[in-house]
């Protein structure tokens, strides 16, 4: 049923269609109703255990148990604990939160629940939060700061003295005194700082920081031990290792790389096939279990890029030094050996403990022109002069490449933000990345190169039963799928649903919409479809590779699973028995500490590209570009700009002259007089009306529709003075009502906030900023904005 349809039934007023959507909501928790496109819901198949018809045993409390995990809580109130146990992840409604924050390590008591556990906070074990941002406010002898963060309470009491060069309305950070014990007590703070000119990116990249316990600088002890490494390679370490200094083992990254993980190499053997070395920096040899240098890197979970830098998860002394494979220095790795059949078959491994030399550092577009895949890039010439190598490396790539498309790996190849600075820090483009085809193509050589070591080490693994980290990627939903199904149906493109938990077929239906004007909002919506990746102990395969066997290997420099996994195949090469209880449960919380910072580091990573889009786009308030319609939501429709790679929101209250309503697969939006529509992969042309750097959002409004040729359509149906039912308030009144509004309206710590207040795509991870991308399939966490409560949810007219 509709909204209004349930509304109409239940004989309420229409104003309370909000208090409507909350019980839906919370009907929706509980597994007792699904949510549709197109504000439709409808009864779950499945009827919550312990329900009002259930027998009297399933009605009585369920005993729970007691585990341990970091909290993620939501801007609207509920959590959910990334269990160390090697389960699913523990939900946790707002009445159960007991005290707990954000990033808080809790103990809980989880029990089943109807969509995986649910559970309640037994006791705070660790705070996560410890900095937290906002703007100073003073009344009397009163101060408190109004947050930038939606998961803390509305107002945090000032305790303390406030610095002197300090005022009200500053940007501020201060580190918190006192957490709260039970619901209703205040979250008191002391100010250490002024952040500086509000709005600067310097200062929101620090305000993305705090807000997700992002530390840049690493403790005096883990820096003191990253020191007495050396900057050097023993040679007692060297003379014990094999020696692979004789092969032209070679780096391929981007130009701008300071961490060099990987180096390849190949030849061709008799009968068509091909032997491949991958060689991986050993960081395991440097980083042992139990050191500062781990703790520390456990802490981070992950390298984080920003534009303007990296925040790396080991110091630079390792990161960019001594664990790196730069070129003609000796560097110790661990090494996969592979041969491989004509068609990219695997026919033996080995693993090496090693000691190697780059030879060369080659850059994407060097090996691109080299193969002559492209003709932009200048020559490079590390790359020119090791053709041979790379045309080896490039056609045993092909073959792998063949491989997992024939078993039916999905390729989404979705465009990633590329921000470029100037010297000053200033943006001064955001392009797509991997624009030149030949470039995609030297990309996809080391991608594939880099699957066959993961694929290979997570078989052996798996082989022999010894515990591991799997990079892991379940099913996707039966109900998501249909849902998918439908809509893909509805844009000229049927798909059998019952076929679509095939990957084969999903990645058929894929191929056969290449080079369609919908493929990319195809892919984007399958994308949503999908589970998220995780790390896990437990190895069920990866559905998007078509892989029985995954995990990571190949980035022990950046990521924390790979530096596990390395001890695990160290122990391997030295044939070390294992004692598999307690190594399964520390990867277990190892697994689910890097699952939860890999959510953090795609949150402050997409913060900041919308921080500098946002930036960039300030001086362009005005100008008209041609866009796509990349989603469509009953309170307006986003498009992505042609050039530059940025997004923006037109609410449905610029649209024109008509009452516009979504369709019920919720694909466009359609004018009830006139017919007209805005739909899903639309050619519009859009004007720039406004920016809001703190709110990372930009806005616009449709000046016309295009045709597949770039050709205006129809003008605008409406001028910038129209008032529409406004009451004489104008355009800018009816913008700001809450069909408008952007997600992540802050609860306070006692209740979860109505639908009313959190209005907005993001909450839904509907937003384009928000979609996932194949790489990581990973979920990120809404911002948040201040409006107005008492604004009303209702369409524009």
């Amino acid at each position: 049923m509709h909204l209004m349809e349930i509304v109409a039934a239940l004989r309420v007023g229409k104003q309370q269609r909000d208090d409507v959507l909350d019980v839906l909501d919370e009907l929706t928790g509980l597994g007792m109703a699904t949510e549709m496109p197109g504000n439709r819901f409808r009864l779950s198949k499945r009827r919550p255990r312990g329900g009002p018809d259930a027998p009297p045993e399933a009605r009585a409390p369920q005993p729970g148990t007691e585990v341990m995990g970091w909290m993620t809580l939501h801007p609207r109130g509920f959590a959910f604990v990334a269990a160390e146990d090697g389960g699913g992840d523990v939900f946790i409604p707002p009445s159960a939160l007991n005290g707990a924050m954000h990033r808080d390590r809790v103990r809980v008591n989880a029990r089943p629940s109807p969509k995986g556990r649910e559970g309640e906070v037994v006791e705070v074990l660790r705070r996560g939060t410890s900095r937290i941002a906002g703007v100073l406010h003073q009344q009397r002898r009163n101060a408190w700061l109004e947050c930038d963060d939606p998961r803390v309470p509305d107002r945090v009491e000032v305790v303390g003295t406030i610095p002197l060069n300090i005022k009200p309305g500053d940007e501020v950070v201060a580190v918190i005194e006192s957490w709260p014990q039970r619901d209703g007590d205040p979250l008191e703070a002391r100010v250490l700082s002024a952040l500086g000119v509000r709005g600067s990116a310097a200062v929101e990249i620090e305000k993305i920081k705090i807000r997700e316990g992002v530390e840049e600088e690493f403790p005096d002890e883990v820096l003191a031990e990253a020191q007495t490494l050396g900057t050097r390679v023993p040679d007692a370490e060297i003379a014990r290792r094999e020696d692979l200094r004789g092969y032209e083992l070679c780096t391929i990254d981007p130009p701008t790389a300071r961490d060099h993980d990987d180096a390849v190499w190949a030849e061709r053997i008799g009968d068509g096939g091909y032997r491949v070395i991958v060689a991986i920096a050993d960081v395991s040899h440097y980083v042992r279990p139990g050191t500062a240098l781990d703790e520390a890197a456990l802490e981070r979970g992950t390298s984080i890029y920003l534009p303007d830098r990296v925040i790396p998860m080991l110091p630079h002394e390792l990161s960019s030094n001594l664990a790196s494979l730069v070129p003609d220095e000796d560097r110790l790795c661990l090494a996969v050996e592979v041969e491989l059949g004509p068609r990219g078959a695997i026919r033996s491994h080995r693993f090496i403990e090693g000691v190697m030399r780059s030879r060369a550092r080659i850059s994407y577009e060097g090996a691109a022109r080299a193969l002559g895949l492209t003709e932009e890039p200048a020559r490079q010439p590390e790359a020119e002069s090791r053709v041979e190598l790379l045309k080896t490396l490039f056609d045993a790539a092909t073959a792998l490449r063949t491989k997992r498309m024939r078993r039916g790996s999905l390729d989404m190849d979705l465009p990633e933000a590329v921000v470029e600075l100037d010297d000053t820090g200033e943006p001064v483009d955001i392009r797509r990345s991997r624009r030149d085809p030949g470039m995609k193509k030297a990309y996809g050589m080391i991608e594939d190169l880099m699957l066959l070591a993961n694929e290979v080490v997570a078989a052996d693994l798996s082989r022999r039963q010894l515990p591991a980290i799997y990079r892991v990627h379940g099913p996707p939903d039966e109900q998501r799928i249909e849902t998918f199904a439908a809509l893909a149906e509805s844009l000229g493109h049927p798909l059998d649903a019952e076929g679509a938990s095939d990957p084969k077929k999903l990645a058929a239906f894929l191929r056969s919409v290449e080079g369609s004007p919908r493929a990319q909002s195809l892919s984007y919506l399958l994308l949503r479809a999908m589970q998220q990746a995780t790390y896990s102990p437990k190895n069920i395969g990866h559905f998007a590779l078509a892989a029985r066997n995954y995990l990571h290997f190949t980035s022990p420099i950046r990521r924390y699973p790979d530096l596990a996994v390395h001890r695990v195949v160290r122990a391997v090469i030295h044939h070390e028995r294992v004692k598999k209880g307690a190594l399964a449960e520390r990867l277990a919380v190892q697994a689910a500490a890097s699952s939860r910072l890999e959510r953090r580091a795609l949150t402050v990573d997409r913060e900041a590209t919308d921080l500098y889009r946002a930036i960039y786009m300030k001086e362009r308030v005005g100008e008209s570009f041609d866009a796509t319609i990349s989603h469509v939501a009953d309170h307006g429709i986003y498009v992505t700009l042609d050039e530059p790679f940025v997004d923006a929101r037109v609410p449905i209250a610029t649209l024109g002259d008509d009452w516009y309503e979504l369709d019920s697969l919720g694909l466009k939006l359609v004018g009830s007089r006139s017919g007209h529509s805005y739909g899903l992969g639309d050619r519009v042309q859009v004007r720039i009306d406004s920016v809001s750097i703190q709110e990372r959002e930009i806005t616009a409004s449709v000046e016309a529709q295009l045709d597949a040729d770039g050709v205006r359509e129809r003008p605008r149906p409406r001028d910038r003075g129209d008032r529409r039912g406004s009451g004489g308030r104008g355009r800018d009144a009816r913008a700001s009502r809450k069909a408008g509004q952007k997600p992540g309206q802050k609860p306070g710590q006692k209740r979860s906030p109505k639908r009313s207040e959190k209005r907005g795509e993001e909450t839904r991870g509907k937003r384009r900023g928000d979609k996932r991308t194949e790489r990581d399939l990973s979920d990120t966490t809404p911002r948040k904005t201040r409006r107005s409560k008492s604004k009303s949810r209702s369409k524009g007219r």
